[in-house]
């Protein structure tokens, strides 16, 4: 498998993405610069999170009209894999990648802690590496995590199984008290229709080596691995 980051000034996950690609492929991914013109020929393409263009104006709204994107979408709509991470989320969803919308926490505050996901599908390359309604512990990290959308395209979500991760107990129980950003339906992580684009909240990355804490995270990049090589 071939992946490239996208890189835009102020990223801060750019390199611990890296770090955990290249631990499952063997070798370091691309790195693309927000101001490049050109992909290259990869079967992934990753969004990292961190606080692209500062998050001024609004989270991913800047990052989603730099260059590169243009290229990102193109890429997109040729079936290449698309991985948004927390403001990488924000910066697929304002380009239109991904339905819907991320706006600021119920309680209006910055969280950063352990999290655990329910896992709603597992016939993604995205998810081939969980078993369908595993529960796996990631950390969030973000101000403006909150998935909203209207009823009938959250309806729309429901119905084609475009859920990929909600927010749920340690048990697996999806409750509010569960739900740390007030997302609708406990949301954490969604597909587009072909499954080909992956948004999602929590950061895999930061749990995939036993340093870290835990190795949750690792199992989605062992399977992109094994399902694009």
């Amino acid at each position: 498998m071939k992946a490239a980051v996208i890189v835009f000034p102020g990223s801060n996950c750019d390199r611990d993405i890296a770090i955990a690609l290249e631990q499952s492929m063997g070798k370091p991914p691309a790195m693309v610069w927000h101001r490049d013109s050109e992909l290259p020929k990869v079967d992934l393409i990753a969004v990292p999170g961190g606080f692209s263009y500062g998050d001024y104006l609004r989270c991913g709204a800047m990052a989603a009209h730099s260059p590169i994107m243009r290229e990102v979408k193109r890429a997109a709509e040729k079936g290449t894999r698309i991985l948004g991470i927390c403001n990488g989320f924000q910066v697929i969803t304002e380009a239109g990648l991904l339905d819907g919308v991320l706006m600021r926490n119920k309680d209006l505050r910055f969280i950063c802690k352990d999290v655990h996901l329910r896992v709603e599908d597992a016939k993604s390359p995205f998810t081939a590496g969980y078993k369908k309604d595993e529960v796996i512990r990631v950390p969030i990290a973000h101000a403006e995590g909150n998935f909203f959308t209207d009823e009938d395209t959250l309806k729309r979500i429901e119905d084609k199984g475009m859920v990929a991760f909600r927010y749920a107990t340690p048990e697996g129980d999806v409750t509010q008290d569960a739900n740390p950003n007030g997302s609708l339906n406990n949301i954490a992580g969604i597909f587009n229709d072909k499954r080909t684009v992956l948004g999602m909240m929590p950061h895999p990355e930061r749990l995939s080596d036993p340093t870290l804490g835990g190795t949750d995270g690792r199992k989605m990049f062992d399977g992109l691995v094994e399902a694009l090589s």
